[in-house]
């Protein structure tokens, strides 16, 4: 019973599948991240651009 147990234990200690899943689960929220900033960015920027371009055809017309 006890070295099953043991036998167990170990084989869960060397398994690797486990924190592998986790850092590309990390990877994988920290590329989220950077991808919703940098889409938030350019809509940002291309909606002051927008209104720039308004401001200028209303002052033209």
């Amino acid at each position: 019973m006890v070295k099953s147990f043991l036998k167990n234990v170990k084989r869960f200690l060397s398994d690797e599948s486990g924190p592998t899943a986790v850092e590309y689960a990390v990877m994988l929220a920290l590329i989220i991240i950077v991808c919703l900033t940098t889409i938030g960015n350019i809509g940002t920027n291309a909606n002051q651009t927008f209104d720039a371009v308004a401001q200028q055809l209303t002052v033209a017309s």
